[in-house]
């Protein structure tokens, strides 16, 4: 009898084509890739909050400056991703937030 293991085959297909592969465990177990919802601003990082330079009810430009986030002893100034409306401000000055803490978001 033939003790060894009989991987099981998996398939992958990229670009219309095809391929057979076996899956890690760590690949199998991954999160499910989820769009992220444009009207929210999380922090990609986790850190404290030095500055808020935006409040609800302002218009901002894709680009502007809307809080600063210091990490590592770096200032992280995160910029609106969009133009848009404020809606709501999540944080303040000298609050720590974890990573994917959402900073603001934007109305419709």
């Amino acid at each position: 009898m033939d003790e060894r293991k009989t991987s099981s085959r998996d398939a992958l297909v990229v670009d219309d084509t095809p391929y057979e592969t076996t899956f890690t465990r760590k690949f199998r177990e991954r999160a499910v890739y989820r769009q992220a919802d444009p009207k929210l601003v999380p922090a990609h990082i986790p850190g404290v909050i030095r500055e808020v330079r935006v409040s609800p009810g302002d218009a901002v430009r894709w680009g502007q400056g809307l809080v600063i986030l210091e990490a590592m002893k770096m200032q992280n100034d995160i910029t609106a991703p969009r133009d848009g409306v404020v809606r709501a401000v999540h944080v303040r000055p000298g609050q720590m937030v974890p990573k994917g803490f959402v900073l603001l978001e934007f109305e419709e």
